[in-house]
């Protein structure tokens, strides 16, 4: 066996454990129950000599720890050399599996968000979710690591999920092929011509540096910009230092996190340190209920600092720090240490962060009516400006707009806040020099 006998070690350890003389008292607090150490071993004894098949002492053991840490919150966990391995590939942004971020919830496991072109968003899967069958086994019962493992697999193999969904009456079944998943953190795309894209899908050890880089390439572009919107939903948060730089690279300064936790060194402060690399230019931060943790510290970053409109739905509300605690060379405990606090100091955790334009998403019809103009009328006089190339080019903007209303709603009521916005610093701008010349003028 690879531990000594449970009585004897427990009996040791007690020993151990007993405070000598006047210092007895001293020593109490903080002390393992020493009556419920006996309990541990009268149970432990019971399953070791009479279940009905034989387990090891180290199974055992392992299984208690899983349970003590089962029982902690959804987010704590026992990492085995497999799930640990996958932990420290994850970051990497690289990985096998369905391409789905989860959690569990009653014992079952919660969709908190499916990444961005992998199987699970292919085959329709939805932040909300919960999957209470995987094949024909029940997930009731089963660890958050038990349900992880089984939904990885080989490229190429099926997996059914048997799905709970608000809104629809009777639980459905998805079958989904596993894939190896590669999951592009950051994306980029032009707008009508003046306006940034960014998408980031998850933060992972690069999505700063990559992002920062796509920006800047961006701007050096198209000099005209005149807004950007940051794509933040269904992002399930990722490393907490990815989601600190991207704050940082659109502020000049200030808090951006603070984490308070028991241990001493779980009182950090994160700060931003000079330089915007948009220069200030108007911005819209897109959220819904599938972004998490650190997509909730960006989101509360900027909002706190007035940097951007934060617009959608409410956050998810995970906003603890979970540190991998190494038991081993190949195990480890994923252990929640700590609160995330926006510089505001608000608390996200199960409160999440609330949008400051609410806006659901929908299904958008337009209303299909055949409009007429000026310009459709035989022999109209020909406009002075422009031509036949600019009303082509603004007709090819009007059916792009009619394509994004219908197909993402909220993208699109992000696209017309920023277009507000930038309307409104012009007038602003024009309003100042006419002061400022109104000013000249009475000087003289």
């Amino acid at each position: 066996m690879l531990y000594a006998p449970i009585k004897s070690t427990l009996a040791i350890l007690a020993l151990a454990l007993v405070p000598l003389g006047s210092a007895a008292e001293d020593a109490d607090k903080g002390l393992l129950p020493l009556e419920d150490l006996r309990m541990f071993t009268r149970v432990f004894e019971h399953i070791r000599t009479g279940y009905v098949e034989d387990i090891t002492d180290s199974q055992l053991l392992e299984y208690a720890i899983r349970g003590m840490i089962a029982e902690l919150d959804p987010h704590s966990s026992y990492l085995d050399q497999s799930a640990f391995e996958d932990l420290q590939v994850n970051t990497t942004g690289e990985f096998g599996g369905l391409g789905i971020e989860v959690g569990m919830e009653d014992g079952f496991v919660r969709v908190i968000a499916p990444m961005d072109g992998t199987p699970a968003q292919k085959a329709g899967i939805e932040p909300g979710d919960l999957i209470i069958r995987l094949d024909d086994e029940s997930v009731k019962g089963m660890s958050l690591n038990d349900a992880i493992q089984t939904m990885r697999g080989p490229r190429g193999s099926e997996i059914t999920l048997t799905i709970v969904r608000e809104g629809i009456e009777q639980p459905f079944e998805v079958v989904i092929e596993r894939d190896i998943i590669k999951v592009q953190s950051v994306r980029t795309r032009i707008m009508e011509d003046d306006y940034l894209y960014l998408r980031i899908a998850q933060f992972q050890v690069h999505t700063a540096v990559d992002t920062v880089e796509a920006v800047t390439r961006h701007l050096r572009e198209h000099p005209e910009t005149k807004g950007l919107i940051l794509d933040l939903r269904n992002n399930p948060g990722g490393v907490l230092q990815g989601s600190v730089d991207i704050v940082d690279a659109f502020l000049d300064e200030g808090l951006v996190v603070y984490t308070e936790g028991r241990l001493e060194n779980s009182d950090i402060r994160y700060h931003a340190g000079p330089g915007d690399i948009a220069n200030g230019l108007p911005m819209v931060v897109l959220i819904n209920d599938g972004s998490a943790s650190a997509s909730e510290i960006v989101a509360g970053a900027l909002q706190d600092h007035n940097r951007a409109v934060i617009m959608g739905t409410r956050s998810f509300g995970k906003g603890s720090v979970q540190t991998v605690v190494p038991i081993s060379e190949d195990r480890a405990i994923k252990l929640t240490t700590a609160r995330y606090f926006t510089p505001g100091g608000r608390s996200i955790q199960a409160q999440g962060i609330a949008p400051d334009v609410q806006v659901e998403r929908a299904r958008v019809t337009r209303l299909q009516r055949e409009g007429r103009s000026e310009a459709d009328l035989s022999g109209h006089l020909r406009a002075t400006e422009d031509g036949p190339e600019s009303t082509r080019r603004q007709r090819e903007r009007d059916a792009e707009r009619g394509e994004l209303v219908s197909q993402d709603n909220q993208l699109h009521e992000a696209l017309n806040l920023l277009k507000g916005l930038n309307i409104f610093q012009q007038q602003q701008a024009r309003l100042a020099e006419r002061q400022r010349e109104q000013r000249e003028s009475s000087a003289d």
